[in-house]
Order: C-alpha cells, then structure tokens, then sequence
C-alpha cells in the first residue's frame, strides 16, 4: 500500500500544473521589424514553443490570407499594405493564451519632387520664391528637403515635429533678386532615411529650373525725320537704355501695318535696332516700335507725315544748237508734287506763283557752250521748306577758229631749245588740227630742238563736222648771243618751254590720222556719235541758208 502511495505521488509530481505551463511556452512573430513599402505586401510567420498549441491566429484591419500552416507555426500574407498598424500574434496552449505585438511601418520614397519657380523671370530688386513639394513621402519624420542654388545649400528643413499624419511635405523660401542670380540653376533634393528602422535611405532630386532676372524700367525711344519722302529709303532707330541682359532685347518695328526688318546692337546696359523705312503712300503715318524682354515688353509710337516731292522738271528745246539760234528753256514742277511748288529758273527774271511754269527764251551764243541752267523748286510741308533743284548742260555748235590769243600768226624760238608750235583751236565739236611745214605734218606733241633751218611759215587747219579753217603760222628761229645774257636766257627758255608743254599736254588732243600725224588735244566731251552726226545735219542746214 506504501508503495502505491508513493507511486501515486511520483506521478503527480511529474504532471505539470497550469501556472506551469503557462510559463513554460512562448510566442514570437517574424519578421520581428516589419517596414513595407507603401501598397505592397508583407509575409508573417506567428509560432509558439507550445508542443501541442490550441486556437491561434493573428489580429490586424489589414487584409490577410493564411499562406500556410504547421503543428506550431502559422503564415500570412498582408496585401496592399498603406497605414501603419500593429499587428497581434497569438497562441493557446492548455488554455493559456499568449500573444505578441508586431508595428508595421509603412514608408514611401519621395519619387516625385517638384520644384517651381515664381516667377520664371523676376525683376532686379524684386522677390521670388523658391518652392519644394514632395506630394506622396512617408513617413515625413524621416524626410529631409535641400534647396540648392548651383548646387549650394540655399534652405534645409526636415519633418521631425510632423505630428499630423501627412504624405505631402513642402518648403517655401523668398529671394531677393539681384543680377549675379541670373541663370541660376535651382534644384531640390529629398532624402528620406530609414536606417533606424532597419531600412535604407532614398533620395530623390527634382527637374533643374533657370531663374532669368531682368531689368527694363525705361521706355524706347525712336528716332526718326518727322517728315518723309514717299519712296525714299530713310534710318530709323530705337533704343532703350538701362536694360539688362541688354543682348537679349527683341525689337519689332512698323511703319503703319509694314514690318520693318532691323538690324540689333547692344553695348553694356543699352541696346538699339537701325532700320530703313520707305513709305509708299504719302499723309500721316505711324511709326511703332515694341521691345520685349522675357515677360515684359514696351511699346513707343511716333507720327509721321509722307510727301512727294519729285525734282522739278527743266526743259530746254535744243541741247545741242548751233551759235545764233533762238531755244526755249522752261522749268516746271512734277505733276506728283503736292502740293505745287514755288519755281525759279536760272536767269529768268521772277519767281513764278505756285504751280505756274517758268520759260527763259534766249539767243545760244559760242559762250553759251557748256552752260548749266538750273530749276529749283520750294516745296513748304509741315512747316519746313525743302528745296529741289534740276541741272541740265547747254552744248552749242559753232565751227572752228584760230584766233591769235590762241594760235598766234607770229612765233619765235631759241636756237638750241625744245621747241613746240603754238596753236589751240576753237569749236564745238572739238575740232582736228593738223599743222605741215615744207609738205610735211608736224608732231605737235613731240618737242624738238630749234635750228635755223626751222624758221618759215607754217600751215594748220583745224576742222570739225560743221566746217574747218586755216592759217599761217610764221616761225622765227634766233640764236642766243643777241644782246641777252645767255645763262639767264637759257632759263628763261626753259621755264617757257616749260610752261607751254604743260599747256600743249593739257589741251591738245591727239587724233588718228591715215598719214602719221597727230592732232591737236583739247578738253574732252564725252559725245556720242549721234551728237556728231547731228551737227553736220545742222552745218548742212546753215549752208543751204547761206549761214
């Protein structure tokens, strides 16, 4: 009996209590951190000491699915995770219930960050912002914002008093401008570290914005003659002054609904455009020029007034006469001048009245021969008076001449010297002179030293297409011991000889002849064959009227 006793007792003693067991199982959740990023899932696996454990499970508001199960362990799988939550794992084991706690935290990386500008292009000395946000960021404690300017720190805030459940994080600066800022390049940059929650740490950067400072506080000016020539190209210009960057100033310029196209300067702080303008329609018109810079632009305004104004209109009846025939000479204003202007014609003896022509009838005379007659016309607009004038050449005919002041009958020269003929004739056309000596023609160009042998008489003509004359030239050749010191007469000589070679190259002109000969040079005409022609027609003219 003693001994089922103590049996008895050894067997209860082997049994366990409840208070025991309790303490002997436990309960633990894995993962023990659990950091799911915003939207994703999460696997945890519950398990217990307990050999042979009752009810288990887990208790969360998330949604969950038993992925799998033993004698002593449970899975799950959390979906679309998006809140932090605590998480209970439980186990029974002899009617002892034990759990354990698990804080899910969820955490989203800042992978928008945007950063704005306001505004894009700012004025020197005025203010902007410099605005960071991060619309979608958990959790915002561990969030860090650094506005950068070039790459250096402008502005750095962080979250850690964040108290509000947010996903949005911003930061917002002012700035003066000034413009050392211009072309700046902003940024921000987000850094959301978790490594204390057994996590990473993420970065994320925005878009680099260019800030453009500008300064435009005066208004353009044009410049420009208030009064314009329809058809005539005339420089305009506008400028403006302390503008900054000068070099990015844009012009636009009109002359009514007509786009001029200027060409851009700048120096420092100014920049201009030049521009030519030609009105085509006369009266008033507008001349604008707008000049914008980033987002502001200025506009100036000038008015104008077009006129036509063409030159006076000379007329004179023969360009070409011949010496003692009446011409007629009249000076009249254009028909597109308006209004009708003064007139005066040179030599006429009044003013005409406005818009009345003006005549001069005269008799052409040899020194007539290269005349200008001039028509000047006086237009007065907007006040101011302008002035035309039109310049037309008289040319008059007359046959050759060999008069004694230019062709003397009587010619000495000094034995030993250069020597050249004298002989400048007179007509218009110019005339051919052509001199013999003893059946010879005579280089009139070439000087050539005097001998005795070269005194007598010599013959030159002189001729043109209205006729020709003739006439002796006696030639007297004396030595150069007669009564004058010879040293003084040889210099004497030669700054004669000197002189009338400068005289012979100046007015003689050679022409082609068959037989070697060259005539005589004059003052060139530039006229055309036809002019010749028509001067014979008018020799032939006077001939048959016995002229």
């Amino acid at each position: 009996m003693e001994m089922l006793l103590f049996g008895i007792w050894t067997l209860l003693t082997l049994i366990p209590c409840p208070g025991a067991i309790e303490e002997l199982f436990e309960v633990s959740v894995w993962p023990n951190q659990a950091l799911v990023e915003f939207g994703q899932s999460l696997v945890i696996n519950c398990s217990t000491t307990c050999p042979n454990p009752g009810p288990s499970g887990i208790e969360t508001f998330l949604k969950k699915i038993q992925v799998g199960k033993g004698l002593q362990w449970r899975e799950f799988l959390l979906e679309d995770v998006t809140e932090n939550s605590v998480l209970q794992c439980f186990f029974s084991c002899a009617g002892i219930q034990k759990d354990t706690s698990l804080d899910i935290i969820v955490y989203q990386p800042p992978e928008q960050v945007i950063l704005e500008l306001q505004p894009a292009w700012v004025a020197v000395d005025e203010a902007f912002t410099v605005k960071c946000q991060v619309p979608s960021v958990t959790p915002l404690e561990n969030l860090t914002l650094t506005l950068l300017q070039d790459n250096e720190e402008l502005h750095r805030k962080n979250f850690v008093s964040m108290t509000v459940a947010s996903q949005r994080a911003e930061v917002t600066i002012s700035v003066r401008a000034q413009r050392e800022n211009d072309r700046c390049n902003f940024s921000c940059h987000a850094e959301l570290d978790l490594s204390s929650q057994g996590g990473g740490l993420f970065h994320g950067n925005s878009a680099i914005k260019l800030l453009r400072i500008f300064e435009f506080s005066q208004s353009p000016q044009i410049w420009i003659s208030s009064l314009l020539e329809v058809g005539m190209a005339e420089t305009v210009s506008c400028k403006v002054s302390r503008v900054f960057p000068a070099k990015e100033v844009i012009f636009h310029m009109f002359l009514g609904d007509q786009e001029l196209s200027p060409f851009l300067f700048w120096r420092e702080d100014t920049a201009w455009a030049n521009g030519t303008v030609r009105a085509m329609k006369t009266g008033d018109q507008e001349l604008s020029c707008l000049v914008s810079l980033g987002p502001m632009e200025q506009k100036t305004r000038k008015s104008v007034y077009v006129y036509s104004f063409p030159p006076p209109i000379l007329e004179i009846e023969e360009l070409y006469p011949l010496a003692g025939t009446d011409i007629n000479v009249t000076c009249s204003g254009h028909v597109l001048t308006s209004p009708s202007p003064t007139l005066q014609l040179q030599g006429a003896p009044t003013l005409s009245a406005p818009g009345e022509t003006v005549w001069l009838l005269l008799t052409a005379r040899e020194e007539d021969d290269g005349r200008n007659f001039s028509c000047e016309a006086s237009l007065e607009v907007q006040g101011q008076r302008l002035v035309k004038n039109t310049v037309t050449q008289l040319h008059v005919l007359y046959k050759p001449r060999l008069e004694e002041s230019g062709c003397p009958g009587n010619q000495t020269w000094v034995e030993g010297m250069e020597q050249m003929l004298t002989c400048v004739p007179e007509g218009n056309p110019v005339p051919a002179l052509e001199c013999t000596w003893n059946g010879m023609i005579i280089d009139l160009e070439v000087p050539q030293k005097a001998t005795q042998n070269h005194t007598g008489t010599y013959c030159c003509t002189a001729t043109n297409k209205l006729g020709s004359v003739r006439k002796d030239i006696d030639v007297t050749v004396e030595g150069l011991d007669k009564g004058v010191n010879s040293t003084l007469f040889i210099i004497i000589a030669v700054l004669g000889v000197g002189g009338i070679t400068l005289a012979l190259y100046l007015n003689y002109r050679p022409c082609k002849m068959k037989r070697k000969k060259l005539p005589y040079r004059q003052k060139k005409y530039n006229k055309e064959e036809e002019e010749n022609q028509f001067a014979v027609q008018q020799a032939e003219k006077c001939n048959s009227h016995n002229c």
